[in-house]
């Protein structure tokens, strides 16, 4: 006889949400590692002391970390999850009965005080702290690379010039770029082939086909348990990767007294400038460097010429001088030039030059160049470019588990705040992963 499901009400339950949460899941887990006093402390100045009590910032807080580790990108379906999730309800300390905020809450204080205190970051900051603290960030190698994400901007519109943005509708994005434009903000100026009128932060990009406006999500991570210690937004130019990792040096040093002894990057990063840079500061570069010396067009490479340091020239294969001629701070070289008596003679002229003379360029960092060439050769160096991977896989966890592909909010800021929410949740991730908590194991135990 088939059986039917008849649904009975009854007039009493015993029902305790906290029996309703395995003990082993990621939400129960990350309960057990977060702290929000700081938090509070920080917004606490941007609150009134009269009127009514508003929202707590902690719930929203909560919902976004919900939102940002399961994937769910809308706001509006975020709130609905929440009022019907238990797992989330309980995360979010609401019980049964809690009211969930409306989505348009998000905004407005997303927009207000928590941008305007800068709580993403110090959230972010609180939770490397605790990694810190749990023996997972060793300090000493360090892996930088960046990653593009697309921004919320269709690759149909786009205009070539700041005049048609000027001129049309006034939108926060535009305000703020339009702000920061005027201001002379460096991130900003370059060689933009076409601006987006809908975000005009976002720089054009054809690095996954198609183009695309986008921004690069720039990970600075210790490369002893893969914990991000610092993330930059830029617009997504090759050329800001490397002011990121400057900054997010610095910034780390001065946040948590980190200075790493190595540094790995890939080839983009291998500049002289940039391994001189580190040089001065006495970080190793275990970075492929960006030679083009080979396009020389079959000639004699710059190898084969000596370099007498003490008299300041170069030496040729023949024995021949070439002199220092100039310097040319504007594309920071060295030029270095024979004379047409002594190429006019020479047995092997057509292999060396096609000219009167044959010239050297030399970049003002090459003795930074040739030290990080040099290190190639060595184990330490083919093991930092092994860990370097770490930081690619942080990159495809972020795009392929936490679906985080494409912006939701535009403009610089709004990039910079989704890239911190989601760095956090990584972390937090491979926090509870690495070092689970100890509030966890006895409640794994009881509610197994």
């Amino acid at each position: 006889m088939m059986g039917r499901q008849i649904a009975q009400e009854e007039l009493f339950y015993e029902f305790r949400l906290e029996n309703h949460v395995p003990g082993d899941h990621l939400l129960r887990q990350l309960d057990a590692v977060l702290n929000f006093d700081r938090v509070r402390s920080v917004l606490a100045a941007r609150y009134s002391q009269t009127g009514r009590p508003s929202i707590d910032p902690e719930l929203m807080l909560r919902m976004l970390l919900i939102g940002y580790a399961y994937g769910i990108r809308s706001e509006r379906r975020l709130c609905n999850e929440v009022h019907l999730n238990l797992a989330y309800r309980w995360f979010c300390r609401l019980g049964l009965d809690g009211a969930v905020p409306d989505h348009s809450t998000f905004s407005k204080n997303r927009y207000g005080r928590f941008r305007e205190s800068d709580i993403y970051r110090v959230l972010f900051e609180d939770v490397v702290g605790q990694c810190r603290s749990a023996g997972l960030v060793g300090g000493e190698g360090f892996a930088v690379d960046g990653s593009l994400i697309g921004g919320d901007a269709g690759r149909g519109r786009r205009v070539e010039t700041t005049d048609t943005i000027r001129a049309g509708n006034s939108t926060r994005a535009v305000r703020e770029y339009l702000a920061a434009l005027d201001a002379g903000s460096p991130v900003h100026h370059g060689d933009a082939r076409f601006l987006s009128p809908t975000d005009p932060a976002a720089a054009w990009n054809t690095k996954e086909g198609r183009g695309k406006f986008g921004y690069f999500s720039n990970y600075l991570v210790d490369t002893d348990h893969a914990v991000i210690v610092d993330v930059e937004a830029t617009p997504a130019r090759l050329a800001q990767e490397i002011v990121a990792t400057k900054t997010m040096l610095g910034r780390v040093n001065e946040a948590h007294g980190l200075k790493p002894q190595r540094l790995t990057a890939d080839k983009a990063y291998g500049t002289g400038p940039f391994l001189g840079w580190l040089g001065d500061r006495k970080i190793i570069p275990h970075i492929p460097v960006l030679d083009r010396q080979h396009q020389t067009g079959g000639l004699l490479r710059r190898e084969a010429f000596t370099f007498d340091s003490t008299n300041n020239h170069y030496i040729c294969p023949q024995g021949k001088i070439l002199k220092h001629r100039t310097a040319r701070t504007e594309t920071r070289i060295h030029i270095y030039r024979s004379t047409a008596s002594d190429c006019r003679s020479c047995p092997v002229r057509p292999q060396c030059t096609r000219g009167a003379k044959r010239t050297l360029s030399v970049p003002f960092d090459e003795e930074a160049r040739q030290h990080a060439i040099a290190l190639q050769s060595t184990e330490a160096y083919r093991q930092s470019r092994r860990s370097r991977k770490k930081v690619e896989m942080l990159f495809a966890h972020m795009k392929q588990h936490l679906r985080f592909t494409r912006l939701k909010l535009r403009g610089l800021a709004g990039a910079a705040e989704e890239f911190l929410f989601v760095a956090t949740v990584q972390n937090l991730r491979r926090l509870v992963r690495l070092k689970a908590p100890e509030t966890c194991k006895p409640l794994c135990l009881s509610l197994a």
